[in-house]
């Protein structure tokens, strides 16, 4: 819900990914109108999964199927990553250990297009200041 609600904002914004990015915070990288990553970051791609008890019925399985559906259609409107590359990273079974999933450090997630650029803290305030000026520029124009 707070990704679209970024994603959704007429104002400027930008994501930066410092340390690591996990699950959910994919989607919140990737809604903002300029997404930056620093080298080292990672971002842990994986399936929708639960834990707890979990009602063992087929339709628990097509509820999680559709949240999973949910997010990548997201996660590939929000970014350039295609969505065979997304669900090729969100099925890996051979990149982490005991479960699905890849995990992807800042120059393979610029490369990929799940995020725009590699960038640092004043890269990304330098970009928001940027978006901030070409607003204005279309305003005083109308």
């Amino acid at each position: 819900a707070i990704a679209e609600l970024i994603a959704g904002m007429k104002k400027p914004t930008v994501s930066l990914v410092l340390g690591g990015g996990h699950s959910i915070g994919i989607p919140l990288a990737v809604s903002a109108k300029k997404c930056l990553i620093v080298p080292t970051a990672s971002m842990t791609v994986h399936p929708v999964r639960m834990t707890g008890l979990v009602v063992g019925a087929p339709q628990t399985y097509q509820y999680f199927q559709r949240i999973q559906e949910q997010i990548v259609d997201f996660v590939t409107a929000n970014s350039r990553i295609t969505k065979e590359k997304f669900l090729e990273f969100m099925m890996a079974t051979d990149e982490i250990a005991t479960d699905v999933g890849t995990v992807v450090y800042g120059r393979q997630a610029v490369a990929c297009g799940l995020m725009d650029r590699l960038g640092s803290l004043s890269d990304a305030l330098e970009c928001l200041h940027r978006q901030i000026a070409q607003r204005k520029k279309r305003a005083q124009a109308k």
